[in-house]
């Protein structure tokens, strides 16, 4: 399963990364670095369906749910 949000479609991406001492004294870039989501498996209960649902979701796809309601975010993501 690949790791994707799939409210919010965030994926992986690569940065580069620096070190502090570098940062600190001229532009140089130590490589690149492969920034992963912050994802979290949770249970969410519909009140529609009356039932618990467990997703897979990032933490912004939570606020997503908070603030939209877990029937319609859901539904539109087509996770029910």
């Amino acid at each position: 399963m690949a790791k994707i949000c799939p409210i919010t479609n965030k994926r992986s991406k690569v940065a580069g990364g620096y070190s502090n001492r570098i940062r600190a004294t001229k532009f140089n870039p130590t490589g690149k670095v492969r920034k992963h989501v912050n994802l979290q498996k949770k249970r969410v209960f519909v009140p529609e369906l009356n039932k618990t649902v467990v997703i897979t979701v990032s933490t912004q796809g939570l606020k997503t749910i908070a603030k939209n309601g877990a029937y319609k975010t859901l539904k539109k993501a087509g996770l029910i």
